[in-house]
């Protein structure tokens, strides 16, 4: 016997509504591939520094820190400075890597700006499990470009980020860009 819906159900009503599917996110919402401890082997950004730099998504090396995009970004453009070094505080940092990670940073602003005009950026570092650092076992800080009306409904209501490009071509736009820009 098939059970009876009415229009109150929403069962088999129409509503309107478009669906935007993103079943690449489940290995994020379940926590795969992060880091479960303190040690460099389980870490995925000590892995990805040994992949090439469009594998990676890497966009720059230096000498102690690294720029890489963010697998699951709040925007395009969104990256992330590194150190190489396992650490998972700020103050863990030697002088010449928080000047390195320092001078990171604002040229990924400078790039970001240079190749896609954003109108703001959100900088910052989530320190601690208790912070929101997804992966607290490894320094990172993230630099999100930012747009006029980019937190639309879509994350408020619909629990979906739309992102107009994909990651591999951003790692070229940014990459290309990083050596463009002083």
């Amino acid at each position: 016997m098939t059970p009876e819906f009415s229009e109150q159900d929403g069962v088999g009503v129409h509503d309107a509504l478009q669906r935007l599917w993103t079943p690449h996110r489940l290995s994020y919402v379940k926590g795969e591939g992060k880091a479960l401890g303190d040690e460099p082997e389980g870490c995925p950004f000590c892995r990805v520094v040994e992949l090439d730099d469009s594998a990676g998504l890497i966009i720059a090396r230096g000498a102690e820190v690294f720029a890489v995009l963010n697998l699951y970004p709040y925007n395009p453009g969104h990256l992330m400075v590194l150190p190489y070094r396992h650490v998972p505080d700020y103050t863990d940092l030697t002088l010449s890597e928080t000047a390195e990670f320092a001078a990171f940073t604002q040229k990924a602003m400078r790039v970001a700006r240079h190749v896609a005009a954003p109108h703001g950026f959100n900088v910052g570092m989530n320190q601690g499990v208790v912070a929101g650092a997804g992966i607290a076992a490894h320094l990172h800080q993230h630099v999100v470009p930012r747009w006029g009306g980019d937190a639309n409904f879509m994350p408020v209501i619909g629990h979906t980020k739309v992102l107009p490009q994909l990651l591999g071509e951003t790692r070229d736009l940014l990459s290309e860009g990083w050596k463009a820009v002083d």
